[in-house]
């Protein structure tokens, strides 16, 4: 079963607590909805995912309108799609770079951020690799580090794509984070300053020091302007509602009214490199 299924069984047993406070049963509830028994039935077997309207009905029949918050908070839960990182990882990296490779190839404009981490797209094998490494190490989770590398790497060749437009922000902090050895975060820093200038990337580096409109925040990615894509430590998230992309919208330019780029970006990729000690 997955996350998504999970979250709506557990939805529906909520709506069944409910439905068994009244005393009615699961026909004469349904009258009272003016539904139709099987409506109910998928509903509380997690067979079918509620309206936000099915479950203002619900709550008002079960004479607990007190409860429609709660209901409508958790089918956002499940409409967020979490998916957890050890089930999808529990067979190797691999098949989730993978995926990401089809996912990169239907995207044609992207805006994304990221605060700890120089982002997938712009990495270089070493780089990658070292990641990979740390993450099978505390996920627990088989090594198909090369497979792994070798797909994060084919997802880079959008970059080459007439068409394509990615809009990259990367909190300066993410420069300085040494999770490799000193000579491949050397070549990593240099990766960066090649992609500046090209015609699919706009690189924005967000200053130690700038003046900010919010805090740096998580990362979080905006495929075509239609989906969200956050990732925590233990899970994956996505968002498609209107005023999750209109609030990651915001966010994102906020964080790029604070960005540097072209020559600005090279000198704080320069600086970084010269705090590690990097020749």
């Amino acid at each position: 079963m997955t996350d998504f299924q999970s979250a709506r069984v557990a939805l529906g047993a909520r709506l069944r607590e409910l439905r068994a406070e009244t005393g009615l049963n699961g026909k004469d509830f349904a009258s009272r909805l003016g539904w139709q028994r099987s409506k109910v039935s998928r509903l509380e077997n997690g067979k079918q995912t509620a309206t936000s309207g099915d479950l203002d009905a619900w709550a008002a029949a079960a004479d607990a309108s007190d409860q429609a918050a709660d209901l409508k908070s958790r089918l956002r839960g499940l409409e967020s799609q979490q998916r957890s990182w050890r089930r999808q990882v529990a067979a190797g990296q691999r098949p989730v770079q993978e995926r990401y490779v089809v996912e990169y190839q239907r995207t044609a404009t992207m805006r994304g951020y990221e605060a700890t981490v120089i982002p997938g797209l712009f990495q270089t094998p070493d780089y990658a690799r070292a990641l990979m490494v740390h993450n099978a190490e505390v996920m627990q989770t088989p090594r198909d580090t090369d497979e792994a590398v070798q797909a994060r790497m084919r997802r880079q060749e959008v970059l080459y794509q007439v068409g394509k437009l990615f809009r990259v922000l990367v909190w300066e902090g993410a420069l300085h984070a040494l999770i490799c050895p000193r000579e491949v975060m050397a070549g990593q820093l240099d990766r960066l300053v090649g992609l500046i200038g090209m015609s699919t990337v706009e690189l924005g580096i967000v200053p130690f020091g700038a003046r900010l409109k919010l805090t740096p925040k998580h990362g979080f990615w905006i495929f075509d302007e239609e989906r969200i894509i956050v990732e925590t430590i233990n899970t994956e998230l996505q968002f498609d509602s209107p005023d999750d992309l209109a609030l990651y919208g915001r966010v994102w330019d906020r964080l790029n009214d604070a960005a540097v780029y072209g020559p600005q970006a090279r000198l704080l990729i320069g600086r970084a490199r010269t705090s590690l000690g990097l020749p």
